[in-house]
């Protein structure tokens, strides 16, 4: 199972929230270049962006993707993308792939058509959960089924998914096993990223064990709990 680092910015800052909640944010530097230098040293093969200001307004900073794209990483880019132009712009600043909620969630034929416009594995259908509903607009909306929501992201050809637990997301808790795995049987043929909990290496083993491809982790790395070395030496 490969661990991606996240990192989460807001204001230009990288900062961490509690069950994505704007209130609820601890900063952790201002440099997210710099944070993601450090991992990629630690052997990071993949880094999960998160513009914040631009999942709420759904605009774009495409200048902090130029400038984390710099640093050598292989991006996931997530945060306001909620159409084709937005995702290619993503693509062209230098993400290699895109991450999106607000279009999985509410209108996957138009996340249909972007997955035959940029590939299955270029486009992560973000299916964020919380009581059984998946949210789009950042976390802030009903949102819809979320069995119905995983559904319809495998019938248009999404090659990959990441499941966030909310209420665990950032609280160092442990992830929600239940919910990864209901998804992993949901989305047998998919990469199945997982998010949300990670506080220390036996939650990275039980998220491998929940059938998890990957797990994206935030509040730990960020906090020294465990490193990029421990967490492949644990899940070798």
């Amino acid at each position: 199972m490969e661990v991606i680092p996240a990192v989460d910015v807001l204001g230009g800052r990288v900062v961490r929230l509690v069950e994505g909640d704007y209130e609820r944010a601890t900063i952790f530097g201002h440099d997210p270049a710099g944070v993601v230098g450090r991992w990629i040293a630690d052997g990071a093969t993949r880094i999960h962006l998160v513009d914040l200001a631009g999942a709420r307004s759904g605009v774009r900073d495409v200048g902090l993707i130029k400038a984390i794209a710099a640093t050598g990483a292989s991006l996931q880019v997530g945060g306001g993308i909620r159409d084709l132009a937005a995702a290619r712009a993503a693509l062209r600043a230098g993400a290699a792939r895109v991450v999106v909620g607000t279009m999985a969630v509410h209108d996957p034929a138009q996340l249909g058509r972007l997955v035959t416009a940029l590939g299955e594995m270029r486009v992560v259908a973000a299916v964020d959960v919380r009581r059984g509903m998946a949210r789009g607009s950042g976390w802030s909306d009903e949102g819809r089924d979320a069995d119905a929501v995983l559904a319809d992201a495998v019938a248009v050809g999404v090659g990959s998914i990441l499941v966030t637990g909310i209420a665990r997301d950032g609280t160092l808790a442990g992830p929600d096993l239940e919910l990864l795995r209901r998804a992993r049987a949901a989305v047998p043929g998919c990469e199945l990223i997982a998010s949300g909990g990670i506080g220390d290496l036996d939650d990275l083993r039980q998220t491998a064990a929940a059938g998890a491809d990957a797990v994206v982790v935030g509040r730990a790395l960020l906090e020294g709990r465990f490193t990029l070395s421990e967490a492949a030496a644990a899940l070798d």
